[in-house]
């Protein structure tokens, strides 16, 4: 049994989260191939026996493009006039392809407040436990509309992990534009080596996470290096792999060397 057989081979529950990068098309329309793709390997882990939540990025981001601005909003005010907008546009895309592979979703818009009071979690986490027991994809984003900095997570990346130790995920699956992490930022260092497997996350992890940023997105590799601190003391294993790869998903629960492996502690 190899490395990544032991911490996916019996995986139940996994979480899944795409960036906004992977979302996204660079002429800033919604990739609309990308999203059926994941949709498709979504329905093909549901299929598998697998209970699924899906993590989404971009709101923001289609909002903002929807009102023909060229820049991403820095106000808080206007990005979440920008999450209004978006949130409706990307669940619809959402629920239609998911409906097609007849498939039922659910919206789940958080604020930090919904994880760190003990009653919310508690709803939070029956509410999940209702969804997956009977077969409906969650779909959550932070809820930006209507989010202030004080209860903001600040990233998706921060709030899939806190999702996936919420349900109790067996693994947590970030896909961004990167194929995983590298030994120093690829972009800047054409030497840099993939790291394939994590099996701790030390000081010398965490400085190969310098340095990478998304045009698009709001986080780079240090947001993507938290959420596996949090994923894999919750016992959960975590891979970052590339979004734009086809059948990326079904490669990783697959066993393939795809991505990083971060494993999960004991």
């Amino acid at each position: 049994m190899n490395i990544r057989e032991k911490y996916l081979k019996d995986a139940k529950k996994v979480v899944v989260k795409v960036g906004t990068s992977t979302l996204i098309t660079e002429d800033g329309s919604l990739d609309l191939y990308r999203i059926e793709e994941i949709v498709r390997q979504i329905c093909y882990l549901q299929n598998q026996g697998k209970s699924v939540v899906l993590v989404t990025s971009g709101a923001i981001g289609v909002g903002f493009l929807k009102l023909g601005l060229k820049t991403k909003p820095k106000d808080i005010c206007e990005k979440q006039a920008a999450a209004a907008i978006g949130q409706g546009i990307l669940l619809n895309t959402y629920e239609k392809i998911f409906s097609e592979h007849g498939k039922i979703v659910a919206q789940i818009l958080l604020t930090k407040n919904d994880l760190d009071i003990v009653d919310n979690y508690t709803n939070a986490q029956n509410t999940f436990t209702a969804l997956l027991k009977r077969g409906v994809i969650p779909i959550v984003n932070e809820n930006d509309a209507v989010a202030v900095e004080e209860i903001k997570f600040g990233d998706n990346d921060t709030l899939s992990a806190l999702i996936a130790k919420t349900i109790h995920a067996d693994i947590l699956i970030l896909l961004s534009d990167i194929d995983g992490l590298y030994s120093s930022d690829p972009q800047s260092n054409k030497d840099a080596k993939l790291i394939s497997c994590v099996p701790k996350i030390t000081k010398e992890i965490e400085d190969c996470s310098k340095g990478s940023h998304s045009s698009v997105g709001t986080g780079g590799m240090y947001t993507k290096i938290r959420a596996a601190k949090i994923a894999v003391s919750s016992g959960i294993s975590m891979i970052i792999a590339n979004g734009s790869q086809d059948a990326v998903i079904e490669d990783i629960v697959s066993n393939k060397e795809v991505g990083t492996l971060f494993e999960a502690e004991k």
